[in-house]
Formats: C-alpha cells, structure tokens, sequence
C-alpha cells in the first residue's frame, strides 16, 4: 500500500515544496492532474494554458529522473474526470495511500474546493513556505495594524530578511528610489534582444494539444518562447540580472511600440508558478548590487516588487477574501468593451498593449496599470469583468495576484485598502512616459474636440463622475481644486464628450468573447 499520495498543483511545481519535502521514493507517489476545468474556469491565453502544462510535465519528467513514482493524469486521458477533485478521488482508488498530503493552493476558489474534498484518504494540507511572509504572519501584523499601506509593510519585510540592509538602516540611505525611476526611453536606447526558448518535444506536444482543445480562447499561440524548466528559468533569470537589471531601474516606466519587454525581467510566470523562488531571485539582485554590477535604484526597484507588492497583494488576498471580490467602491458597472478582445481601436495606446498581450500573454506592469488598467478606470467598467479579462490573458495571472492588483490598485474599488488614491491619468501621462502618441488617431495636446485624446476627457469627467467618493481624499486636492476652476460650459463639453465616446464603445458580448470550449 501506498504511505502518501504526494498531490501537486499546477503552481506548485517546486522541488523543495512542503509537499514534497520528506518523501520517500519507496513508499510515496506524486500526483499530478491536468485538468480542463482549471483551463476554463476564464477563457486563458492559448500561451498560458501551454505554458502551464508543459512546465507541469518537465517538472514530472524531473521528479522521476531522481527516482520518484508520478502519477501523472494527461488532459487527453480518455479516462480524465477534467476536475481536480474527481481525478484525487480516482487516483486513491488506484494507489489506497494512508493519507494524501498537498500544499495548500494559492487561490481561495481551490482552496474552497479542497474543503469540500471526500476522495476517501486523510488530507493533510500543508503551508506554503516559498513566500517570505505566511498567511498567519501577515494576518498578525495586519491586526497590528502594520500592513496599511505597503511601502510600510515593506519596510517590515526588509527589517524581516535583510535585503538591501546596512546596520539598522536601508541600504543607500533611503527605502525608496521610485523618484529615480520614471524615465522616458530616450531615443536611440536600443534593448538587449530577450532571451527565449525554442519549444522542445514535450511543448510541441501541448502546443498540438492547446491548439486543437483551446483553439478560441483569445492570444496567439506561437511563436511560443517561455521557459518550462527549472534550468531554462534560472536562464532566464541569468539574463535579466546581467543584461538588464543595470538598465531596468531608470526606465520601468517606459513604454515603446515594437518594443514588447524592454528591461523588464519576464520571470513572473516562473516565479509564480514554481520554478524560481521568490527567495533566490531577490538574492541574485541584491548580489548584483553588492558586487557593482547594478546601481541601486534599479536593485531596490526589483526587489520592492517582489517582496513588498507581490508578497503585500498576497497578504491582502488572503486576509479579506472572498468579501474583497464583491466590493464596488465607484459604482463602476459598464461592461468591458470588445476592444480589449480585438484590439481594434484608433487609440494607439490600447492597440499596442493588446497587441503585446495577445502575442506573448504579458505586457510590463505600467501598461497594465497605466493604458488598459486606466481606460478601464475612468470609463467605469464593471471590476469582476475586467478582473476576469485580466486574469484570462496574462501568462502569470493566478487570482491570489491579479485580484488585488486589478481590483485595488487598477480600479480602486476597495475603497482604497491597496492604495491610497486611483491610478487615474490623461493622456498627458502616456505621453511622457512612451512613443504611443505620434502615430495616434489622437492628439494628447488637443483636450476637447474630435482630436483629442480620449484619455483627457474622460479623465476630468471620471472626477466629475466621482466627486462626491473621491474629492474628500487628500491626495485627490490638486486635481480637483484645478477642476473647480474649470468654466462651467467647459465641465459640460467634457462630459458631452466622455458620453458620446462611451456610448460609442462595443460592449464585448458574449458571442464576441472567446468561446470556451465545451466538455469533451
């Protein structure tokens, strides 16, 4: 008889997991399932679903070239249930282990899921010990009232670790050197070609698989350049650290058309399913600086994503869901326009960030939060619409990340617990910060007429719109005492103006949204 059915998730693809940590290749076997419902739970990136199986399976291969038994259940198993708790429940019957051991999952929907679990075994559900600050820990300073904003949270989590730490205090002198890190791209700036990997027999095998069962979801599918294995990541890795990092700090801000990744590191899907640790990435950083090789805001930068926001949104998620999903602090309840499916739109903004979204499934953060994430914002579409599209699309995008980035920090519909203010911008910002605008349809400069960027308009009737919520927040003053001085006959053409080009936007429809597949 089978000891322990060791039962790992797509995400999980660790080999120093909880779950994995003290196995016995004698007496243990690994289960790992490929499952449609996970698939198509939203209508996901034809690249992520690819992505996601194939690391899935180099990780089996790699457990059992040291030895382990795996159980591995393929998505074109006639056999397969397509549902994790089904395939559990089937692979007890096979195995009759004494007791099935899982670590626990990252998103809250799995985690209800487990709960409910009768598969015929005792499951003992273990921490999940990759992150710096535990779910319990971060539920204790929270009720110490320590995890209010992030930037003090993050403080904590350096104090905590020592990264970028010198005696008592920060390394450089200071916590923080955003203010350094808002530069435009200046012409000429040629980027390091970026690192990809050609798809070997196995991701041949599930880009065959995606393309044939998931062929309408939304994103092209190839070409297909994403790590699958540990080696492949830490290649990755390798590469931003020496080619980019000296450069990234400057310019993570930028946006360029044609230029789809920039300096930015593109490890977020290995990190965020597994095959780097968040612990090993922020050391390599801070290396780095020790050593001369990067400056420090570019250092600091990195790591404040990573072991302030990454681990902040994780803390939140876990701490307030699931009433966090159902808050709507701005009423906002347009539905997502189709664009953000097709890409067809005069705004060159929003067509380049969907294009870069639909060929790779990533765009850099600033075009998330700053194009699509601020047109959604100040058009007022429903949160758990383009919270959906959000996760669908992104290749890193599990629910325990995207949810608090997009419903708090893009949308500000917590009210404010994830930042203080909205990410709200005219097209002024946009402007500054890529090349976007010379080729648009649009003109920034222009605030009210045919030409003008729509970012403008939109952006002084979102505060219209939002007074009553929003003027009472300090760091709302500027903007709205500006809008106070606005003439009256010039607050009413904009909002002419905002509601003619809303009511012009498609709503996407469900006929017009990628179709999930149906089960087979």
């Amino acid at each position: 008889m089978t000891r322990h059915l060791r039962f790992i998730l797509g995400d999980q693809l660790t080999r120093d997991l909880s779950a994995l940590r003290d196995i016995d290749p004698a007496q243990d076997i690994v289960l790992m399932v490929e499952a449609a419902a996970e698939a198509r739970n939203v209508p996901h990136h034809k690249q992520k679903i690819a992505f996601v199986l194939s690391a899935m399976r180099h990780f089996a291969e790699s457990l059992r070239a040291e030895g382990l038994t795996v159980d591995y259940v393929r998505m074109d198993d006639p056999d397969n249930q397509q549902d994790l708790g089904r395939e559990l429940a089937r692979a007890v019957l096979r195995h009759r282990p004494a007791s099935i051991v899982a670590t626990e999952p990252s998103e809250w929907r799995v985690w209800q899921m487990m709960q409910g679990w009768d598969a015929g075994a005792p499951l003992d559900i273990r921490k999940d010990d990759r992150f710096f600050c535990s779910r319990a820990d971060f539920a204790a300073l929270a009720k110490a009232r320590k995890t209010g904003r992030m930037e003090f949270f993050y403080r904590e989590m350096r104090r905590r670790t020592g990264l970028l730490m010198r005696a008592d205090g920060p390394e450089g002198g200071q916590w923080n050197f955003d203010t350094e890190n808002r530069k435009a791209l200046p012409r000429g700036l040629r980027p390091p070609p970026r690192r990809r990997f050609t798809p070997d027999a196995i991701t041949r095998d599930v880009l065959t698989l995606v393309a044939a069962r998931f062929g309408t979801h939304f994103g092209d599918l190839e070409p297909f350049g994403w790590a699958v294995t540990r080696d492949d990541a830490l290649q990755a890795l390798d590469h931003f650290i020496t080619d980019c990092l000296p450069t990234f700090g400057d310019y993570q801000d930028a946006m360029k058309a044609g230029e789809d990744f920039l300096y930015h590191s593109l490890i977020s899907p290995y990190l965020n399913v597994g095959l780097l640790t968040a612990r090993e990435v922020c050391a390599r950083a801070e290396t780095a600086y020790q050593s001369g090789d990067a400056p420090i805001n570019a250092v600091e930068g990195f790591i404040r994503q990573i072991l302030g926001w990454r681990e902040f949104v994780r803390g939140i998620y876990w701490t307030e869901m699931p009433d966090y999903a159902l808050s709507n602090h701005l009423n906002a309840t347009r539905d997502l326009p189709v664009l953000y499916w097709t890409g067809d739109t005069p705004m060159r903004c929003m067509a380049e960030c969907i294009g870069t979204t639909r060929r790779h499934a990533y765009a850099h953060h600033i075009q998330r939060l700053m194009v699509t994430g601020n047109f959604a914002l100040l058009a007022g579409v429903a949160p758990a619409q383009i919270e959906e599209w959000y996760l669908a699309v992104y290749a890193d995008a599990f629910e325990w990340v995207e949810l608090p980035n997009v419903h708090g920090m893009v949308m500000h519909a917590d009210g404010g617990r994830l930042g203080s203010k909205p990410y709200a911008a005219s097209g002024a910002y946009i402007d500054r910060m890529s090349d976007y605008c010379k080729s648009c349809a649009y003109d920034p400069k222009v605030k009210l007429g045919p030409k003008a960027c729509p970012f403008n308009y939109l952006y002084w009737n979102f505060l219209i719109e939002n007074a009553a919520t929003l003027r009472p927040n300090p760091r709302m003053s500027l903007p709205y005492v500006t809008l106070s001085k606005m003439p009256v006959e010039q607050r009413a053409e904009i909002t002419r103006s905002a509601a003619q080009f809303l009511s012009g936007l498609e709503p996407a429809k469900a006929s017009a949204q990628p179709q999930l597949d149906l089960p087979w």
